[in-house]
């Protein structure tokens, strides 16, 4: 099986995006892995698919880790996926309605070709998260290792634990980050956000995503680690969140009120590629 794909990236952090509705795509957990191989094939964090939606929206969202899990929310591939569909001439709206697996988000291409995206309301019920706790709380204590570590807790579509740490270029985020995502307080794993306060408009923000480990910039991680912050009295609604591959803009009113993360999205490259002998023999995703 052979197909087109076009090579992106939201501040570093990089997609293979996949259009699923001119052309027949039927990939399996093994193809993904391939496909973000960065060895042998093109190398992604994430693999983004483009499908016709099943609701009224105007397209669906489907996002692969690296690891071939499928996951609810990406918001650097929710920008790509805006840039990709206005570009490709799938649609000439500059909102958007998009499915995804956690929602409805409705995306925008700015003027200057940033994107906008209305990553809709966070959920902070542990249940909602999903996250092991009695009761919702502002700051938790997760057990690392026999040490008591404060974390926030909140879902984006998908699950953030965040940290604060004294500065980002001193936290043990590979190590550590490794912990957060797989400790059993979060059942279906966690991304693990780390938070260094410059003022109340600035953070700097590393993330190890959940299937990825650390990526450039992490959308949803940003939004997260905003709200979390706004959360603990610590932020202003408008914060400039700093990662390794640039700035996001993230904006929260509060209670009840959707996030909206505004940042770039950039097309590196498109190709044609097929499957490796025995590459297209498992159940289908």
């Amino acid at each position: 099986m052979q197909f087109k794909f076009t090579k992106m990236h939201g501040l570093g952090n990089d997609f293979i995006v996949i259009d699923a509705i001119n052309q027949s795509i039927s990939l399996t957990r093994e193809n993904i892995r391939f496909l973000a191989d960065r060895h042998f094939g093109v190398g992604c964090d994430q693999v983004l698919i483009v499908e016709k939606a099943s609701s009224n929206a105007d397209f669906r969202y489907r996002i692969f880790n690296a690891d071939g899990s499928e996951v609810e929310q990406c918001g650097n591939g929710a920008r790509c996926f805006v840039r990709f569909v206005h570009d490709h001439g799938l649609s000439k709206k500059k909102e958007i309605c998009i499915e995804t697996a956690s929602g409805l988000i409705f995306p925008k291409l700015e003027s200057n070709l940033d994107v906008t995206v209305n990553m809709g309301i966070p959920r902070f019920n542990p249940s909602d998260i999903p996250f092991i706790a009695d009761k919702r709380s502002s700051i938790y204590l997760l057990d690392i290792n026999g040490e008591q570590m404060e974390i926030s807790a909140v879902s984006m579509g998908n699950p953030h634990a965040v940290m604060i740490v004294p500065s980002i270029e001193d936290a043990s985020v590979g190590t550590m980050g490794a912990q957060i995502e797989s400790h059993p307080r979060f059942p279906q794993r966690v991304n693990a956000g780390f938070m260094q306060i410059i003022d109340r408009h600035h953070i700097k923000l590393r993330v190890y995503e959940r299937g990825a480990g650390e990526t450039f910039a992490c959308g949803t991680g940003a939004c997260a680690a905003v709200v979390c912050g706004i959360e603990r009295g610590l932020l202003a609604s408008d914060v400039t969140v700093s990662t390794r591959g640039g700035d996001l803009r993230i904006q929260w009113n509060g209670e009840k009120q959707p996030v909206l993360m505004t940042g770039p999205a950039t097309t590196v490259f498109e190709g044609t590629i097929g499957l490796p002998s025995g590459e297209h023999t498992s159940t289908s995703l």
